[in-house]
């Protein structure tokens, strides 16, 4: 399985961590993000994730920022995502079984990184329920 990972300046030590736990899972990680502290635009690493999950390259994204709203809002622009903002597993969970999110938004801000970690692992083994909530899902995307 192959995810795609992408976090702006506040979220670079969380992405090295949650990558290492995802390649010694044997997950293949494309990395979108910045490498370094100094400042950029989370627009600029969101979009490619984005196009990754949309055109299946990878199954799944995470992004990462301080507060993972400006993420969230950004890769729920593009039809095909469903991003969900996280702080627990508990949510984590619901994004997965209720709404179907192909994309976990973490906020650095406001998560450890372990925890930040083990969100990630929920949202991977967490399966969409369908039934009742795939009719919600399906009110999601606005015809063009």
């Amino acid at each position: 399985m192959t995810i795609s990972i992408g976090n702006d300046h506040a979220g670079t030590d969380y992405k090295f961590a949650i990558k290492e736990y995802l390649e010694t899972k044997g997950f293949t990680v494309i990395n979108h993000g910045t490498d370094n502290s100094s400042s950029v635009d989370y627009a600029d690493f969101v979009h490619p994730v984005a196009d990754d999950v949309e055109n299946k390259t990878a199954t799944y994204g995470i992004l990462i920022c301080g507060s993972a709203n400006g993420v969230a809002m950004t890769a729920n622009k593009h039809q095909k995502i469903r991003a969900g903002l996280c702080w627990n597993k508990e949510i984590v969970h619901l994004i997965r079984s209720h709404n179907n999110a192909n994309i976990l938004c973490i906020p650095a801000r406001f998560t450890a990184v372990q925890q930040a970690v083990e969100m990630v692992d929920t949202f991977l083994n967490t399966e969409f329920e369908g039934g009742r909530h795939q009719g919600r899902i399906d009110k999601i995307p606005l015809s063009c």
